[in-house]
């Protein structure tokens, strides 16, 4: 068989197939929600856009269903400024105006503490003054500076959705009446439409989900843009941002989050949400439909969901760690491609296995294929779900030989 008909056999890898299959499974639940209305043109959107997409620190993206539908980043776009202002004045100086403190409250709501500062820079008020400390002499100059440093997370140059951004101006007087409060306190750095106008303009900026993915993987991957290779902001800030993020990044829901996820996110009234799997991969997800907290019904189940399978909770860890030791072969006179796989598989593993396996059997020809997990200490469900798959595939057009004496793989039906 031709290597372009065995890159065909392969044409859905077996992590896309995971990512689907969770996709499938939290469309067919009723989970309610509304679609933000607030700001008046939130509402015209489809209610039943639903995509995923996950980026790997190797640059790798897997994504499905509407994952190439755009919106509009709104809260999520917080981490990313406090990202880019800590890289500029730096973390005792933020302090001086923004604390890092869970507020317990909801998105919008009036929380300062004792000394006259927000609470952290994920609520509106702290995120309008993050936005304000963004050096500059003029508010447009603070928004070109924004979205430049945005859409080097991203990895292209992010527009702006103008109805959007008029519509969030025209309606935008509580967040005014924040950025006044801060003024009083004397922590906004610059005058109330100096910031608030490009709080409105950066939270208009239109992402997708595989847009999410690969900012949420430049966190996780120190500041480096894991597909451009350029550093978006230091492994410091990174740890920083991500830190905020697990105890501020969900609102008043925020403990409760880390408790059933474990992973460090931010959500957005316009249905995304971001998560971070440090030194693994990123997560974007947009389903419009609000929960009473302000984060996206599905979005929020599909985490849960993710978590729970893939085993991506911040705080597990292997009962037997070790490292992955990898070898893949070929053999032209048997035409035998074989892979020897040993240590504590997690998704990175995975990843990196799926990945090199596809890669060697495009570019050999080959009539048997030996999976060797005789070195496998661990596996999580995930993992052993995406191999066994990549064998099922294989097996339809090769002979196909697993070494699987701890039944990783082979004992999955």
């Amino acid at each position: 068989m031709s290597a372009d008909r065995l890159g065909a056999r392969f044409l859905q890898d077996p992590l896309t197939r995971a990512f689907s299959t969770v996709l499938a499974d939290v469309r067919s639940l009723d989970l309610g929600g509304q679609v933000a209305d607030y700001i008046p043109e939130l509402a015209n959107v489809d209610a039943d856009a639903f995509g995923i997409a996950a980026t790997s620190i190797a640059g790798h993206t897997y994504a499905t269903g509407d994952s190439a539908t755009t919106f509009t980043i709104q809260s999520i776009s917080k981490p990313f400024v406090f990202a880019l202002v800590l890289a500029e004045i730096g973390f005792d100086r933020f302090l001086e105006h923004v604390g890092v403190e869970p507020s317990g409250e909801a998105f919008n709501a009036i929380s300062f503490d004792d000394a006259g500062r927000p609470a952290n820079p994920l609520i509106n008020a702290g995120a309008i003054v993050t936005t304000s400390l963004m050096p500059a002499t003029s508010a447009d100059e603070r928004f070109a500076r924004i979205r430049d440093g945005l859409s080097v997370f991203a990895g292209r140059t992010l527009a702006i959705d103008q109805r959007v951004y008029d519509s969030e101006s025209r309606t935008g007087n509580r967040n005014r009446a924040l950025a006044t409060l801060a003024l009083s306190t004397g922590v906004l750095a610059s005058s109330v439409d100096g910031a608030a106008e490009p709080y409105f303009q950066q939270c208009s900026l239109l992402i997708d989900t595989a847009d999410l993915a690969l900012m949420g993987a430049t966190l996780a991957n120190n500041g480096v843009n894991p597909r451009t290779g350029v550093r978006a902001v230091s492994a410091e800030v990174a740890r920083h941002v991500l830190s905020v993020m697990s105890a501020c990044g969900m609102y008043d829901r925020s403990g409760d989050w880390m408790v059933r996820v474990g992973m460090p996110a931010k959500s957005g009234v316009g249905g995304g949400i971001v998560a971070v799997a440090p030194g693994e991969y990123g997560i974007g997800v947009f389903s419009p439909p609000l929960d009473a907290f302000g984060n996206s019904s599905r979005g929020v189940e599909t985490l849960r969901t993710l978590a729970a399978r893939f085993g991506l909770h911040l705080f597990r860890h292997a009962d037997q760690p070790g490292s992955l030791v990898q070898a893949i072969e070929f053999d032209p006179e048997t035409a035998t491609l074989s892979v020897r796989v040993r240590g504590a598989l997690d998704f990175v593993d995975a990843e990196r296995v799926v990945h090199e396996t596809l890669a060697a059997a495009t570019a050999h020809e080959f009539t048997t294929l030996v999976f060797d997990l005789s070195g496998v200490t661990e596996a999580t469900p995930f993992v052993a779900r995406v191999l066994h798959d990549l064998l099922e595939q294989a097996r339809s057009a090769y002979t196909v030989t697993a070494v699987d004496p701890g039944g990783i793989v082979t004992g999955i039906r």
